[in-house]
């Protein structure tokens, strides 16, 4: 079972699918900036933040598909939307470029109003359902050993995180 809010349910599909869900709304507005981007300033830090985001975040989501033990047609959608969203957003990109300006007043409340939801849908699925059941788990539990390197990897990743925030 897993922990989902105020109630379990069994199987990972209900997280697999919240977490496909937040990743993909959460990488949006940058697929949009590199479409629609032709400076290659801009660009390059922006197929860095891209390319990190869509390998772990696909690792992540890989892995919480194959836990849910979806069947063979389930993962192949789930696999192909996620596979899909970059070059259909990057496709709208370019298509508004003439039009869209990444600083103007709309442009920031629209990527404010994406961004908040899917920050908190990540941040929750990685504390609540992800993270936890490996920092709960009696193996961890009973090696400080173990217990120290996760805390450690744990604090690294979300500073290299910050890191890149702040570099795009």
């Amino acid at each position: 079972m897993v922990y989902v809010g105020p109630m379990r349910i069994e199987g990972f599909e209900p997280v697999t699918q919240v977490l496909e869900l937040g990743i993909i709304v959460h990488s949006v507005i940058i697929r949009i900036s590199l479409g629609a981007s032709d400076n290659p300033d801009t660009i390059r830090p922006l197929v860095a933040a891209l390319t990190f985001h869509q390998f772990f975040e696909g690792m992540g989501l890989g892995s919480c598909i194959s836990q849910a033990n979806f069947k063979r047609v389930s993962v192949t959608v789930m696999g192909l939307f996620f596979a899909l969203t970059i070059p259909i957003w990057v496709g709208i990109g370019i298509g508004i470029s003439s039009v869209y300006n990444e600083n103007s007043p709309t442009a920031l409340i629209v990527e404010g109003v994406f961004n908040a939801p899917s920050a908190g849908i990540l941040i929750y699925m990685a504390l609540v359902d992800l993270l936890a059941n490996d920092f709960m788990s009696p193996r961890m539990q009973q090696s400080s050993i173990l217990c120290f390197g996760a805390n450690v990897s744990l604090l690294l990743g979300a500073g290299l995180m910050s890191l890149i925030a702040k570099w795009t």
